[in-house]
């Protein structure tokens, strides 16, 4: 009996790991792809409140193991039920809206449409995080300042678009 709990222990620890290791993955891609478009963001005007750009992998960094725990979280309680699946598919497309906006905000400098696929994944990550919140308290916690980050993203790509059109 002791080996199957140890098992159990170890497939769990594996699952955390590759829980918290995607959305890690996902932003470690977009950062890379978009690595040369330093120089482009420096010649941007920027609105007020915005952040020194060496802020913005800190805290991104921080997010993804907020909301790799949580899909965790809600992975370990689904059920199966409709919910679950749309939890997780909405986690999904979050994290696919995530690698996309940084292509198109920084590789392809188109600022308005960067703000367009900001505001479904804004969309997207609030339904989401309600359904995390629904499915497991402490998940829909951790979920929250992502959704709230991508808020205030919102408000520095709307606002940096009007200032540099």
């Amino acid at each position: 009996m002791g080996n199957h709990f140890k098992v159990i222990h170890i497939k769990q620890i594996i699952q955390f790991v590759i829980a918290v290791a995607i959305p890690l993955l996902v932003g470690g891609l977009a950062g890379f792809l978009t690595q040369n478009s330093r120089m482009f963001y420096a010649t941007l005007q920027k609105p007020p409140l915005a952040p020194p750009g060496f802020v913005f992998p800190i805290i991104w960094t921080v997010l993804y193991i907020l909301i790799g725990i949580a899909s965790y979280l809600v992975y370990k309680k689904s059920s199966g039920r409709d919910i679950d699946r749309e939890a997780l598919y909405g986690y999904a497309a979050s994290l696919f809206l995530s690698f996309v906006w940084p292509l198109v905000f920084f590789r392809f400098e188109a600022l308005f449409g960067a703000f367009l696929v900001l505001l479904l994944l804004w969309l997207i990550t609030g339904i989401t995080n309600a359904k995390f919140y629904r499915i497991s308290h402490v998940a829909g916690l951790l979920f929250l300042p992502y959704w709230l980050w991508i808020t205030f993203a919102g408000y520095l790509n709307l606002a940096t678009w009007l200032l540099n059109r």
